[in-house]
Parts: C-alpha cells; structure tokens; sequence
C-alpha cells in the first residue's frame, strides 16, 4: 500500500504541474526529504540539491561537471599579495525571486552578501540562532570561524573578506553549498513580522528555480525563476517526487512518472541499462563509505582496539553483497580519483583471529556496542541496514555483540553530531570542493569535532599539524607531501573503518536532454531540457 500511494502521488504531481500544454515538467524522483531550505544549516546531499542548487546561487560557482570555479554572483576577484584580503566584484542587476510571501524591492547587493556569512560567522547576530537546532554545521568544520576576520561591504557591489591566515582553497570553499547568498531584505521582513522561522520553510534566493510549495515527505514544488540572471531555464516546473524506496524509483522511471532518478539498486543496474526507453550515465565517485568509532568513548578511545575491528571486517565481502560490482574497497580516506591519494598506504587485513587476540590483549572482552545504519541510499552506501547486518556478522566472529539501530535521516545526522553518541556510526562523504582539505580536515579535523562532519571526534594532534599546514600553503606539491602523510596518521590511527568508493549512476529517460553528472555529487537541473 506505501508503494501503491507513492506512485499515484507522483502521477498526481506530474499531471497537475504538466497540464498546461505548453510547459515542459520534469519530475525527479529524489531519495529523501530535505531537511530544511536555509542550506547555510545543513551538510547533507539531499537538502543541497533541494535547496543550495535549485534555489540559490554563490560568489562563485562549480561548472557543470567539473570542480573547476567559474564566476557566479561576483564577476570577479582580487586577491592581496599576501593571501590575507579577498576583494570581490558582485554582478549588477542580480534579482532575488518573487514568491507569494516575498516581493523584492531591489536587487542583490553587498548586504545581502554580508548578511549571509555574518550570521554565521558573529554569535551575536540576531539571525545566528533563528530558529531552534539551527547550527552551522559546515561553517565552523570548515574552521571559518576562525579563518575569516572580517567581511565588509566596500561599496554596494563590492565586498571585502579579510582572513586571519592565508587558505588555500578558499575560493573553491565559497562555492560550496554554506556559502550560498540569501536576501537580507526577505530576512528583515521576517524578522519585523516575528517569523524567522519561515526562512527555513519558505526560501528565496537568486537561483534558477524558485520554491513553490513542500509537502513534508512527499513532493516539492519547484517553477523557472524568470527572472534568473543567467536566463530562464528551459524546464518550466521542477517536481521533486520524494520516493525512498529505490525499487519504487525504479517502477517511476520505467512508467514515465519521472524522468531523472538518483541511486538506483545496484542489483537493479544491469536491467536498466538494458532498457531502450532509458540513458544511464555512469561516474566514479568522488566519495568514500566509512563506519566512524566514536575516538572520545571507551574502549573506542584505544586505537588498539579500532584496529582490531577493522580487521574483523571482510571488506570485499561487503563489496560484492552490498554494491554489487559498483563500487571498490577503501583504503584511505579520499578516493583515489583525488590529487595527493596516498596509494602507498597499505589496508588493514582481514584476519579475524589477530583481530580477536588484539581486542583480548587490550582487555577487551565481552564488548557490545552499537552499529548506526542510514535509514536512506547515498552514493557511497547503497544499502546502510545490509551492510550494518554484514558488519554485525563478522563483529559476531571476533565476539563483539552488535545491536543495530538506525533513525530519521535528519534525525540520524543530528545525534551522530552529538560528541557523546554512542557505538560506530556508518556514514559517508562526497566531496564538495576537489580539495583533500574538504575530506581530511572537514571530516576529521579539531574544529569539526560536535558536528555531524567529524562523528568519529576525532582531534588527533600530529594529525592536525599536518592538515593545518596544508591549509596555508599554495604550492601543490608541498600540499601533496603533507596530505600523503596525513593519510599513513590516519590508518595508524584508524578513527573510521574505510569501506567502499562507489561508482555513480544516474538513470533517466531518453527524452532528458544536457543533464550532467555532477563529481561533487549534486544533482543539478540549470541547464536541463526535456525534448518535446
């Protein structure tokens, strides 16, 4: 009956949105519900392509395909010779969307760029706490806090970042999703009115969509803002049909009910790439699939005992049950299609007896603990439950008893955030910028400890030397040396169990025209077409 009332939503979705003759809908089934609209908030995938990608724009954006920067609301910027001052040039006459909740009266400007990272960046900002549980997750892992002394408005279109220290990939860093510019203007609005919240529920931005309606759990509403900057899209509505189950996006797909779907089964592949009606567009994936221990609870605290359980893994066991001939075991930490991918780190084997001999001479015995398995498909875990079952076999081996809970994706994301949670959280990262930093310091360093970045807490000094220093340098082979070496520190101190990188495929109707697969992992619609 659930798959039943997800298929009728949709063709309900697709009808009323694709009635008038002349506009062209494109349905996507996405594979879960955002968490919010304010991207600035959040660190997860499916909320950056409902909101960040489809809504908003930044100073400087990714092209299609690409890690590579190209200008977005700035058409340009000087940096100081010392790497310290970060002037930019904003585009003139930028709209911000008109919606039945908010009418503009004037175009983007300094202060709306202002206002976007100064609500992050000042604690004592009236929006720096809007609403309950907003945080700035990305912001402070990216230790911006600390990096960015000061943004100025210069003049109204020209705006001035001044850093504490120089960072190498600054720039590829404000094209990511937290740095996306939001109105100032709709804010104030809000705020005179007593509704802050609803800039969470109800957003406006620059971009080449803008919102028209969310039912929680089951459809979002988009339509071409025509008014874009860069153009109108040639898509005139985008429907978000959220459909978690990968088989039902499957049935959608082959029935025409939507015509883009992310994260097919692996087992489903093979079928749909046999299927005269569909195209399947195939990456490798500039991600990683990981179980994090929690390095600040016992005895997970004793990389001893890390190791250990990380040889009781058979990865390649996994490789073949859960992914299916998509994807290849980890070693490291970034993927191997990254610059400065240490090839020369050897993995931990898999040996079920030392592993049990090296948990008994730390003193480990009768150890339960608890295994976190994502309740939704991502990129770089097909299928959380059936690798969480497989884990829970081999911990079984070795004698560690494992309960497996799982939650709400928004939920799960927030309390494995939390430092104190408990057992090993199965998890994973796309990267967001082509920068190792993006990996080695957002995922595992000080500042990203309390944040569902870092779940594995792990703030190991040598470690963090490295990742720092790497920070400030621009020369590139001096950044490889550094990361190479902070990958062998990371296996000797094996704060994850790395699993998988996973090949991405997306499948979709003939009749979707200059859709792209995105490295960095979004799914992006500017730019689409349906042919007619």
């Amino acid at each position: 009956m659930k798959n039943f009332k997800a298929l009728a939503l949709a063709t309900t979705v697709f009808v009323a949105l694709g009635g008038a003759a002349s506009a062209k809908t494109l349905v996507y089934c996405s594979e879960g519900s955002p968490e919010g609209f304010d991207p600035s908030a959040y660190t997860s995938g499916t909320t950056f392509d409902a909101s960040s990608r489809t809504i908003f724009n930044r100073l400087v954006e990714f092209k299609h395909g690409s890690t590579e920067t190209e200008p977005g609301l700035a058409t340009s910027y000087d940096i100081s010779d010392d790497g310290l001052t970060y002037t930019f040039h904003l585009r003139p006459g930028v709209k911000f969307q008109t919606t039945d909740f908010f009418t503009p009266t004037r175009d983007m400007n300094a202060d709306d760029v202002v206002f976007s990272f100064e609500r992050q960046l000042d604690k004592d900002n009236a929006w720096y706490a809007y609403a309950p549980g907003i945080s700035w997750e990305y912001f402070d892992a990216m230790s911006f806090p600390s990096l960015i002394k000061s943004v100025e408005k210069v003049d109204d279109m020209t705006v001035k970042f001044t850093l504490n220290r120089p960072e190498a990939p600054f720039i590829a860093d404000l094209a990511m999703d937290f740095a996306s510019i939001v109105s100032k203007e709709y804010a104030d609005q809000l705020a005179a009115a007593g509704t802050k919240e609803q800039f969470n529920q109800k957003p406006v931005g620059t971009g080449p969509f803008q919102f028209v309606a969310y039912q929680q759990d089951a459809v979002i509403r988009y339509k071409a803002f025509p008014d874009y900057w860069a153009g109108k899209q040639k898509i005139d509505n985008l429907v978000f049909a959220i459909t978690t189950d990968a088989s039902v996006r499957r049935q959608k797909l082959e029935a025409g009910e939507c015509q883009i779907m992310p994260y097919p089964s692996p087992a489903d592949v093979e079928a749909l790439k046999g299927n005269d009606k569909l195209n399947v567009e195939e990456s490798a994936g500039l991600n990683i699939g990981y179980l994090a221990y929690n390095t600040t609870q016992a005895p997970f605290d004793n990389p001893k005992v890390r190791k250990a359980l990380n040889m009781a893994i058979d990865k390649p066991a996994i490789i073949d049950a859960v992914f299916q001939g998509t994807g290849q075991v980890a070693k490291n930490p970034i993927p191997p299609t990254m610059w400065s991918y240490n090839d020369a780190v050897q993995d931990d084997p898999y040996d079920p007896d030392a592993a049990k001999k090296m948990l008994e001479d730390a003193g480990v015995t009768d150890l339960s603990m608890k295994i976190w398995a994502m309740p939704v498909q991502r990129p770089y875990n097909p299928n959380a439950r059936r690798m969480a079952e497989l884990l829970q076999a081999d911990f079984a081996k070795v004698g560690v008893k494992a309960e497996i809970v799982s939650y709400e994706w928004g939920e799960y994301l927030a309390r494995s955030g939390e430092k104190d949670h408990d057992g090993a959280v199965l998890l994973g990262w796309t990267g967001d910028n082509g920068d190792p930093d993006n990996f080695l310091a957002t995922l595992l360093g000080c500042d990203a400890v309390g944040t569902s970045s870092n779940v594995a807490e792990f703030c190991y000094q040598p470690y963090e030397d490295l990742i720092q220093k790497a920070k400030v340098t621009s020369d590139m082979a001096e950044r490889t040396k550094l990361y190479e070496q902070a990958q062998v520190i990371f296996k000797e101190q094996a704060p994850w169990a790395t699993i998988a990188h996973s090949t991405v495929y997306i499948p979709m109707t003939k009749s979707v025209e200059n859709f792209v697969i995105d490295p960095l992992g979004y799914h992006r619609f500017d730019g689409v077409d349906i042919a007619e």
